[in-house]
């Protein structure tokens, strides 16, 4: 295939560098986008007279059925060929002939690949949103069935306080909302038009950028030309947005495989979502989680690249860019492969509500209710605390738990102490009283879920 800018040329290009700056094997995936962008960019030329009305019916026939035959596989785009934007105008001329070389006026690869990355990113935000927003509905479903489940809080991977186990997989929720309101933002950002800014001055043709933007479904269009071709700015906000989705991802996979092994048996995963050992037949083993623990590398190293490709670059266009779409979409894809198997393993664990109570009566979670007891019967917090820790380290030689004390070691420790201070450190009580907003009790838990459909609802 001869290079569109052949004419400047004496010799043809050398085949390791045709290789060496070819992006057809990364961008060919954005042919769609292309081609719709240049039927936009046709219909405006014509309607702005500056192309034939003819041609540019030829031109737009050209393309819906090249996009046709590429969507119902009776074409293939050709490996040779330098990128997507020169494939398919190849293809066009070679079937529309000279109408087909017309198509380019007004426009230069550089404004094209921006407006076709945009395009195709947009679209993959959208993607990622849906996915996102069904884990949530999942997280909140299993919320809601295990309402009355109590687990031990941890600070510092210590058993720490009572909270219900409902709350715990809240927490997952509300990170997780917060990447749908990023990606809406970074959405914002991306589905602006740069369709027009040419190689990086603009152009003379008095074409109309706005009309092209609306068609596209864009929200406007880039106000500097130079930018317009430059701006790379969404691909890094869109890898960090990806970045950080994935490490709440990793979080929980983490949380995931601790809680699945016999250390804590506080879930099982469906054997579907499990795997087992080449050797050892007792072995059932999280892999999906440790995947996706293992494939959120991968976000961060391509967020990284992209930064460092962008951070020498001087004005307008230049190939470092190209690296851009290699990275960004493995990003995407990353994502959009974990989020679904993720929330089927998720959504078909069993949670083991026997276990995780046994746990909580463990690791005296409760002394903090047991400190406030007494604060409650008047005593500064300091004391109170200082009380309860030579409690719960008289407990510890004993080999008791707090609510195994008799009454008679309970006033031996304070006089202040009464026959309710049993009820005043039982799970539950514990559990139930943590009332305030955000809280870990049952009721504020089922208010968070309320505000949390609430909230999802207005991020779609």
């Amino acid at each position: 295939m001869e290079k569109m800018w052949a004419g400047r040329f004496q010799k043809p290009e050398n085949e390791q560098v045709n290789d060496f700056n070819s992006s057809i094997r990364i961008d060919s995936r954005m042919y769609r986008e292309d081609i719709l962008g240049s039927i936009a960019h046709a219909e405006m030329l014509a309607a702005c007279k500056i192309l034939e009305e003819a041609d540019v019916v030829k031109i737009t026939e050209g393309l819906r059925a090249i996009l046709s035959d590429l969507e119902e596989n009776r074409i293939a785009i050709d490996p040779a060929a330098e990128d997507i934007h020169m494939w398919v105008e190849a293809e066009l001329t070679g079937r529309i002939g000279d109408a087909g070389k017309r198509l380019h006026t007004a426009r230069s690869r550089n404004d094209q690949v921006a407006l076709d990355t945009r395009l195709y990113l947009t679209g993959r935000i959208d993607a990622i949103k849906r996915e996102t927003c069904a884990l949530i509905e999942t997280l909140i479903g299993i919320a809601e069935a295990n309402s009355d489940a109590i687990m031990p809080g941890y600070t510092h991977l210590q058993r720490a306080q009572p909270i219900a186990f409902s709350h715990h997989v809240m927490a997952y929720a509300q990170m997780l909302l917060r990447d749908v309101e990023r990606l809406n933002d970074c959405r914002k950002r991306t589905a602006i038009s740069p369709l027009g800014s040419a190689a990086l001055a603009g152009t003379t043709y008095p074409i109309d950028r706005r009309t092209v933007a609306a068609k596209l479904g864009m929200q406007g269009v880039c106000r500097n030309s130079i930018d317009g071709v430059s701006d790379r700015d969404f691909v890094a906000e869109l890898a960090f947005d990806l970045a950080l989705l994935m490490t709440h991802l990793s979080r929980f996979s983490e949380e995931i495989i601790a809680w699945c092994s016999w250390e804590f048996k506080f879930i099982e995963l469906d054997d579907a979502y499990a795997t087992g050992s080449s050797i050892m037949p007792q072995k059932k083993n999280p892999d999906i989680a440790e995947l996706v623990r293992g494939k959120t590398g991968r976000a961060y190293g391509n967020l990284i690249a992209v930064l460092t490709m962008l951070k020498g670059l001087p004005l307008a266009y230049n190939k470092d860019m190209q690296e851009d779409k290699e990275l960004i979409f493995d990003s995407v894809d990353t994502v959009l492969q974990c989020l679904p198997i993720f929330r089927d393993m998720v959504a078909t664990a069993t949670v083991l509500k026997e276990n995780m109570a046994r746990a909580a009566e463990k690791g005296f979670i409760n002394a903090t209710d047991c400190a406030d007891y007494l604060v409650g019967k008047g005593l500064p917090f300091r004391t109170a605390y200082k009380i309860t820790g030579r409690l719960v380290a008289d407990c510890i030689a004993s080999g008791k738990t707090l609510g195994q004390l008799t009454m008679e070691e309970w006033k031996a420790a304070d006089a202040h102490f009464e026959e309710d201070i049993y009820d005043a450190i039982d799970m539950q009580t514990c559990v139930g009283r943590r009332t305030s907003e955000g809280g870990a009790s049952f009721a504020a838990v089922a208010r968070q879920i309320a505000e949390t459909k609430q909230v999802l609802d207005t991020l779609r």
